[in-house]
């Protein structure tokens, strides 16, 4: 299926790693060209070389107000144009309500929450009809994951802008959409396995509970990404798609 995705240029944020890299990776391969960025300017650098011609890494915080300029700008000098954003980022610090300082709290929101308001509404401001504002956030935008209070706090906040971020950018023609995984295969959920005393009888545990007895892979999450983003989706706006393997189990 040709996803209409050649020579479309999107930003992918928090893309040296993880979800953010595997959805730019799928992105390249269907042939977009992408600014991804990290926090780390040589890791940027990297992640963008592993892609091929097809990238360029921007080292950049999604804290920083002025990052959202900036992307669209390099975007925009480096391939042309500016058709969509990912806005992915590396998740909270984990811990129960206890755990977590009001710094720790301050800073996850300063990234998680409004360095994404920030980058979308920049985005909706440069965006032409057919363009597209992704969000990628978490299945606890439904339901609480034990020991990520503050992911808990901040993401289903989130989900609510992108859908009121949907009814406003709909007549322009320009699409929001939000992806929430859950057990995908990644640094990150390994990290959190890794917390419990067995953490091969806990990703076993977890494994149970999911209808298809296995964690994603970033390639699944990937490819859906990209589905997403590009023009095959052009009548899917406003959604938070979740993608764990079944394990939501309400409409």
């Amino acid at each position: 299926m040709d996803l209409g995705l050649k020579d479309r240029v999107y930003v992918v944020t928090g893309a040296t790693r993880g979800l953010g890299n595997a959805a730019a990776r799928e992105l390249v391969a269907d042939g977009a060209k992408v600014v991804v960025t990290g926090r780390d300017e040589k890791r940027a650098a990297e992640a963008a070389a592993e892609l091929g011609p097809n990238a360029v890494g921007v080292a950049i915080d999604n804290a920083d107000p002025e990052a959202p300029a900036r992307l669209v700008a390099a975007a925009r000098e480096h391939f042309g144009g500016f058709d969509g954003i990912l806005v992915s980022v590396g998740g909270p610090p984990p811990g129960f309500v206890a755990d977590n300082s009001d710094e720790q709290w301050q800073s996850a929101f300063e990234s998680v929450f409004l360095g994404a308001v920030r980058l979308a509404r920049t985005a909706a401001a440069e965006l032409a009809e057919g363009g597209v504002i992704g969000f990628v956030l978490s299945g606890s935008v439904h339901e609480p994951i034990p020991g990520l209070t503050i992911s808990n706090g901040l993401r289903p906040g989130l989900a609510g802008f992108a859908k009121s971020l949907a009814d406003e950018l709909g007549p322009r023609g320009i699409r929001v959409v939000g992806l929430l995984p859950a057990r995908i295969d990644t640094d990150r959920v390994r990290e959190l396995d890794a917390l419990s005393a067995d953490p091969e009888a806990t990703r076993a545990a977890n494994e149970s509970r999911i209808p298809l007895r296995r964690y994603g892979t970033p390639q699944e999450f990937g490819r859906t990404a990209a589905f997403l983003l590009s023009p095959a989706a052009s009548y899917l706006t406003g959604i938070m798609l979740p993608v764990d393997g079944g394990m939501r189990h309400g409409f």
